[in-house]
C-alpha cells in the first residue's frame, strides 16, 4: 500500500492511497465518520433559564458545539473504571456557562462558556447558543464526553469524508477529509487506519480460535 500526500491542512486532508482493496479505502472512510472518537456535550444541568429557549433546545444545541479533543487524555466512558453517571477527570470535561443580560440584549457565545480543561474548549468561539434580554439569565454545567459517530452525528469528527476512485486506476483511490476542528485532519486519518488495523487483527484471532 502506498499513500501519497495531495493537500494537507488541519483542517484537510486529501491523500492517494494506491494498490488498496476498494474494501480497505472504504472501511478508512466510514471509519473517519462513525469509529474516531471526539468530545462533545452529552449531559447538561440548567441551574437557571429565564430565555425565551427551552431548557432541551439550548441543551440540544450545545451538543452539536465541536469541542477540541485530545485523544490521549481521555478514555469513553464505558472503559472508565469510575462508574459515576456524570463521568470523573479520566472520561468527562466540565463546561459552565453563567451568563445574564444587565442593561440591554445580549447574544450569549459559545466563548462565554468556561472549560475546566484549557484544551477542551469551542473549535468555533463565535457560535451563538442564545439571545438574552435585560434582566434574562442563563446558568447550566455541561459535561462533554468522548463519543462516536455511530452512536450520535454530535460525535462525528468529519464534515466531510469522500472517497473517489482515480481515473483509469481501479486500485488507487483519492480520500478527502475535512475536519470539524475538533481533531487535526491528520489525526482522523492516522486513528482511522489505527482502528482499522485492530478490527482486521480481532477479526484474524476470531477465526484462528475457531479453527476456520
Amino acid at each position: 500500500m502506498k499513500i501519497k500526500t495531495i493537500e494537507q491542512t488541519d483542517m484537510t486532508l486529501k491523500v492517494e492511497l494506491t494498490n488498496v482493496p476498494l474494501s480497505y479505502a472504504s472501511a478508512l472512510r466510514r471509519f473517519s465518520i462513525s469509529e474516531v472518537p471526539c468530545m462533545a456535550i452529552d449531559d447538561v444541568i440548567i441551574l437557571e433559564n429565564s430565555s425565551v429557549m427551552y431548557d432541551e433546545l439550548i441543551s440540544h444545541r450545545l451538543g452539536l458545539v465541536p469541542l477540541r479533543t485530545d485523544l490521549s487524555r481521555f478514555v469513553l466512558p464505558k472503559d472508565c473504571e469510575c462508574g459515576i453517571n456524570l463521568g470523573c477527570s479520566q472520561c468527562r470535561v466540565l463546561l459552565v456557562l453563567d451568563v445574564e443580560a444587565k442593561d440591554d440584549t445580549m447574544t450569549v457565545y459559545c466563548k462565554d462558556m468556561v472549560s475546566e480543561d484549557d484544551y477542551v474548549v469551542p473549535t468555533h468561539p463565535e457560535i451563538p447558543i442564545v439571545k438574552l434580554s435585560s434582566g434574562q439569565r442563563v446558568k447550566l454545567e455541561a459535561y462533554a464526553k468522548l463519543g462516536k459517530g455511530n452512536e450520535h452525528a454530535k460525535w462525528q469528527p468529519v464534515c466531510k469524508s469522500v472517497l473517489k476512485e482515480v481515473d483509469g486506476n481501479p486500485n488507487s483511490f483519492i480520500l478527502h477529509l475535512e475536519s470539524v476542528g475538533s481533531l487535526t485532519a491528520q489525526e482522523i486519518f492516522l486513528k482511522s487506519i489505527e482502528l482499522v488495523r485492530s478490527d482486521v487483527q480481532h477479526f484474524e484471532n476470531e477465526l484462528k480460535g475457531r479453527n476456520i
